[in-house]
């Protein structure tokens, strides 16, 4: 019975993953000690370090900010330096001066990247529900009247014999709305302006969309 491969593989990564992880952890606690930290504080830069960058690479899983990246390439930098160091481009047994002022700042250099990490806000998601709802617009109620093209005259010739229609007996007065007559005040001097001659009553009427009826008061009182 064969072993799936997926457990193979598996299993090789987090080999990979304890060795390179052990050679770095041995390689900074070398170089803390070899710049003067004895004792339990040589083990504790090692844990300092790797701790700084889980925080960071954590954060970066959440939210790609330049906050995170900046300590996950100062832990890492802090990493490599030492296992660098430890292969003999420094003499160990005489670190100069600028290496132990980098291994004694680096605890308070990790607390703060780490309270910053810690407290960095956390990214909002807005969901698609809370989206308003879109409103209808309300109709317009005050909409003026549409108007229409005015009928072009048609010439009446001088030999017609067709017999003149009876005068028509004038409308009933009825009521009409102030805001109409202002309205309708402006179409006639409109339309005398442009023919020369008054409004009639089925002009205006075809302009205001309003009946006969009412369309002979308001003539009456615009006259």
């Amino acid at each position: 019975m064969t072993r799936p491969t997926g457990r193979l593989r598996l299993d090789a990564v987090l080999v990979q993953a304890v060795i390179a992880g052990a050679l770095s952890f041995a390689h900074l606690h070398d170089l803390a000690q070899a710049a003067g930290q004895t004792g339990w504080k040589a083990w504790a830069y090692p844990v300092s370090v790797d701790l700084l960058m889980v925080a960071a690479w954590r954060r970066l899983r959440v939210q790609s900010s330049r906050l995170a990246w900046c300590w996950f390439l100062v832990a890492l930098v802090a990493s490599l330096g030492a296992n660098v160091a430890t292969a003999g481009f420094l003499d160990l047994e005489h670190p100069p001066a600028l290496l132990r002022l980098g291994v004694a700042g680096w605890p308070a250099l990790a607390f703060l990247g780490g309270t910053l990490l810690a407290h960095a806000p956390e990214p909002t998601t807005k969901s698609a529900d809370s989206s308003p709802a879109p409103t209808a617009s309300a109709p317009d109620v005050d909409r003026a009247p549409v108007s229409t093209p005015e009928p072009e005259p048609t010439a009446v010739s001088a030999a017609d014999d067709t017999p003149a229609l009876p005068a028509a007996e004038p409308a009933p007065a009825m009521p009409v709305p102030p805001a109409l007559v202002a309205h309708a005040r402006k179409v006639a001097d409109d339309h005398r302006a442009r023919t020369g001659s008054p409004i009639d009553a089925d002009t205006l009427r075809a302009r205001l969309g309003v009946p006969a009826p009412m369309a002979a008061a308001i003539v009456a009182q615009l006259t």
